[in-house]
């Protein structure tokens, strides 16, 4: 919303200063400052009010030591990092961007599918929580909005330059942009795959049904895999944040024409965009960690988990980099 407010300014009244809103730059550390301090500033008073709804963790028995003496802990801290994130990226991020609004909506479904379960949990004194159908079933729907969003808008696009660049003046130079499935391995010659290399011997027309499944088992997945390592003080918390800085370095240079062309990644314009959302993710995280630390005085529960799973993978995704979830992910329980 600042940005559009600063840029208002800019344009009317020549408001000195106000262009500062337009770097990627000043916006991802200006959601990195507020992430952080409203996850450790408000993240204490949060867990001093579950602790006073005796909002009490259930622990799993994973065999570790010490284990069972974190029962009791309050859980339900996801709420620290969905408001740390959403926050910042509210603020500062361009809300007219496709990705930057998908991984809103990403955040929100998948807050309200992992509250849910822990509501149950918690207040309905139903260690099941939410049935796994109904959760599978959230899920599922996410990754069929994810994926129809990223292969049918119009704006979701690969761009090709057709001619020489010229990095001196990159508008200038001829490109295309192409609705594609591409997706490609970074750094490496000859690194793109198409999803419909999975099924050649069926027209183009079909490859859209290939790609939303697989984007549907990603969100699945990596949404549950992120799950259970709540259990262990400071794992998801930490292994997220590092996950989040790496994508956010994808998502900026795959938003920069010369970088992209430079480093062999795929241009994808209105991506860099992304930046800003990384920003807070990571901010909220670090901030979420120094209460999970060990010994953790909060858990982030399902409210927690489940959205940095699943915002992992459809922020891969929007990036064109989930063939490196395997190593972004190799910590998370299958």
């Amino acid at each position: 919303m600042l940005y559009y407010l600063f840029d208002y300014l800019e344009r009317h009244f020549d408001f000195f200063g106000a262009g500062v809103f337009r770097y990627i730059s000043f916006r991802a550390g200006m959601a990195v400052i507020i992430s952080l301090g409203f996850g450790t500033i408000y993240g204490k008073r949060l867990i001093d009010a579950l602790r006073r709804l005796q909002v009490g963790e259930t622990i799993r028995d994973l065999g570790l030591e010490g284990q069972l003496q974190k029962k009791g802990t309050p859980t339900m801290g996801g709420l620290i990092i969905i408001g740390s994130i959403l926050i910042p990226t509210l603020l500062f991020a361009r809300l007219d961007n496709i990705y930057v609004m998908l991984l809103i909506v990403s955040t929100v479904w998948l807050g309200l599918i992992g509250f849910l379960d822990d509501y149950i949990k918690v207040f309905k004194k139903d260690k099941e929580g939410l049935k796994g159908m109904f959760k599978i079933i959230g899920q599922v729907g996410l990754g069929l909005i994810v994926g129809l969003t990223l292969y049918f808008h119009d704006h979701v696009v690969i761009r090709e330059f057709t001619g020489q660049i010229n990095y001196n003046s990159i508008d200038n130079t001829p490109y295309r942009d192409i609705k594609s499935t591409i997706t490609n391995v970074p750094f490496l010659k000859f690194n793109q795959f198409s999803y419909h290399d999975l099924i050649p011997f069926l027209p183009d027309d079909y490859t859209w049904i290939v790609y939303i499944l697989v984007v549907v088992i990603i969100v699945t997945a990596v949404s549950n895999g992120a799950n259970i390592t709540d259990g262990i003080d400071g794992l998801a918390a930490g292994t997220s944040a590092i996950i989040g800085l790496t994508l956010g370095l994808f998502a900026y240079i795959s938003g920069n024409a010369i970088f992209s062309n430079y480093l062999n990644i795929l241009y994808i314009p209105g991506s860099a965009e992304i930046v800003i959302f990384c920003a807070a993710f990571t901010g909220a995280c670090i901030g979420f960690l120094w209460y999970n630390s060990f010994p953790a005085q909060v858990f982030m529960g399902d409210t927690g988990s489940l959205t940095l799973g699943g915002l992992i993978a459809v922020l891969a995704l929007t990036v064109r980099k989930e063939l490196l979830i395997p190593i972004f992910c190799g910590i998370f329980p299958d």
